[in-house]
């Protein structure tokens, strides 16, 4: 005999085997035909049973089904309630507490940050309000806007709105900023 492989699942090396063993080997493991029959009758009473078991089956699901229909269940209700459940159960595991603990105390320091955020924007807007070039352009505005009501108010020559917003504007113009800048603080100006 000769060795021919080894396998690494195999604990032995594979060899080759004479005709003469084969044959041996085939007549010891035939079997009678009384043998035979009995191994079918067995076979054919398994499949049999299988069938029989496969109908019981069927039979089954088709009463759990009308139960199910007579008490108004449907397949939606039941896949509602599976997640109502499976949501349940998310919200009491011990992960989803830690996660939303962390979120919340997360929301709560953001809120804390824009909060100080906003008052520190206010604050600079008051600052902003309080100095002499915003108080500068209040005026101007202020000035603008008490022309054109002027102007409006007196219906013999002030014509129609656009002409008053244009010459306001045109008056306006005149004025340059460096002009208002230049001006002390303490002195009004008049329109």
């Amino acid at each position: 005999m000769e060795r021919l492989q080894t396998s690494l699942l195999d604990p032995e090396p594979v060899t080759e085997v004479d005709e003469e063993m084969v044959s041996d080997v085939d007549l010891n493991n035939t079997m009678t035909d009384e043998e035979r029959e009995e191994i079918l009758s067995e076979l054919t009473k398994l499949e049999e049973e299988i069938s029989t078991l496969r109908q019981v089956l069927a039979s089954k699901e088709k009463h759990h089904s009308e139960l199910k229909a007579k008490l108004g269940i449907t397949p939606l209700s039941e896949f509602k309630q599976n997640f109502n459940k499976s949501w349940y159960d998310m919200q009491t595991s011990t992960a989803y507490k830690k996660t939303s603990e962390t979120l919340s105390t997360a929301g709560q320091k953001t809120t804390a940050a824009f909060t100080t955020l906003g008052t520190a924007i206010s604050r600079k807007f008051g600052d902003m309000r309080n100095s002499p070039s915003f108080k500068s352009f209040e005026e101007k505005v202020e000035c603008t806007v008490s022309n054109i009501k002027t102007k409006v108010g007196s219906q013999g020559g002030g014509g129609s709105f656009e002409e008053v917003l244009s010459s306001a504007a045109h008056a306006s113009a005149q004025e340059t900023p460096s002009n208002n800048m230049s001006e002390s603080s303490d002195h009004e100006r008049t329109c």
